[in-house]
């Protein structure tokens, strides 16, 4: 492996929006992100409920079903 062509390596820090940083390795030395696990809706659970609850009443409305 010739080391003149190879990029350097760092123990990059990444930044995510919510505030989370956490380190992996990497060709950067620092890496910014819009979500990461921490805040990210398939992770936490959050959006599940709500994106089903905005279907659900969409569906309702379009076909007239009242509760």
């Amino acid at each position: 492996m010739q080391e003149s062509i190879q990029p350097k390596f760092y123990q990059a820090t990444v930044r995510c929006n919510c505030g989370n940083t956490f380190t992996v390795g990497s060709t950067a030395k620092e890496i910014s992100v819009e979500v990461c696990s921490k805040c990210h809706p398939f992770y936490t659970g959050t959006q599940k409920a709500v994106a089903a609850r905005g279907r659900i009443e969409k569906f309702n409305r379009k076909y007239g079903i009242n509760k």
